[in-house]
């Protein structure tokens, strides 16, 4: 990771000044899932980067440590060896870019990445996931619980009515104390954007989590009805950039929920590339929130092997013919 950001003065005048033009953020919108994505061999590399983006992820009642070993596995071998041979990737250590758990089973997720012989960071969710309703306090020591359990990565919760009653000195109060509390940790702030009422919601409360410390931001805890948008992430994206061009702080952007096919990811790539550059495609600032999507890729990178390997015997037969 990056290092940390450590955030700057709230500045209530640039906040107030803030208007999103909602129906040309829509029409942008339009145009990214319009477009046509690569093609082929470019598909495979693409796709395999994207891999190396993914924050694998679960978060559900029924965990055990089995289970939470079985992720680290993936997280470690996230496409089937004969494949990465096959694209003369085997060697290029190709793994997703964290795990992502529940506070309560951080130490198995060290414990197993451990005894996997590798370094891939720990995210924990924290703050009274996925709701944030605790109470303040509580929600400070599940993030200092998390970090001494062996987490380097904390996924925090906002309070939503924070924004949507327009309390932005108390949302970067907040916020702050979450940094505080992550130590040396980064802190990816979730915004839960689904639920901020509008898209000029969305980028205040983007631009109080960097003002406040946040190292990411990131659009949804999954649990929400409504998830990553691209509409949304338009927004913060920009919120990233602007932020960017005033202090010279280079912020992580993170979708999550929803995103499930090799074809979504393909689209998030572009999207970050033509908004904010090749800089931010890299898991140091970017990552993709998800825990069914590293199958699909997968699927998708055999498929494209296939049709490569067909193209190349039709190829050589053309070529035999013609002798």
């Amino acid at each position: 990771m990056s290092a940390h950001n450590r955030g700057t003065e709230l500045d209530l005048s640039w906040i107030s000044k803030i208007q999103v033009n909602h129906p040309a953020v829509l029409r942008r919108a339009e145009q990214i899932q319009a477009r046509r994505t690569v093609k082929k061999e470019w598909q495979a590399a693409w796709l395999l980067k994207a891999v190396t983006f993914i924050d694998l992820t679960t978060l559900s009642g029924d965990d055990t440590s089995s289970n939470i070993q079985r992720l680290c596995y993936k997280a470690k071998y996230p496409i089937r060896e004969d494949l990465l041979k096959a694209l003369n990737m085997y060697d290029k250590g190709i793994t997703t870019a964290a795990v992502c758990v529940y506070p309560a089973r951080v130490c198995d997720a060290v414990k197993a990445l451990k005894a996997a012989g590798c370094n891939i960071p720990v995210a924990s969710v924290a703050t009274g996931f996925p709701a944030g309703q605790t109470h303040l306090k509580t929600r400070l020591e599940e993030i200092r619980l998390a970090v001494e359990d062996g987490a380097t990565e904390i996924d925090v919760v906002i309070n939503r009515s924070l924004v949507l009653t327009g309390q932005w000195e108390a949302l970067y109060d907040e916020i702050r104390q979450f940094r505080k509390a992550c130590g040396e940790a980064h802190l990816k702030t979730i915004l839960a954007t689904g639920e901020l009422g509008s898209l000029t919601n969305v980028y205040k409360a983007s631009m109080i989590a960097m003002m406040a410390g946040s190292d990411f931001i990131k659009t949804s805890t999954g649990k929400e009805t409504v998830n990553a948008t691209f509409p949304v992430a338009i927004v913060m994206l920009r919120a990233i950039r602007d932020f960017f061009w005033k202090t010279g702080n280079k912020i992580g952007f993170k979708p999550a929920g929803g995103i499930r096919s090799a074809k979504d990811s393909l689209a998030w790539l572009s999207l970050v590339k033509e908004e904010l550059g090749n800089e931010w495609l890299k898991p140091e600032l970017f990552r993709i929130g998800a825990s069914t999507l590293l199958s699909d890729i997968e699927r998708q990178v055999s498929n494209n092997l296939c049709l490569w390997n067909k193209l190349t015997r039709v190829f050589e037969k053309g070529i035999e013919k013609s002798n």
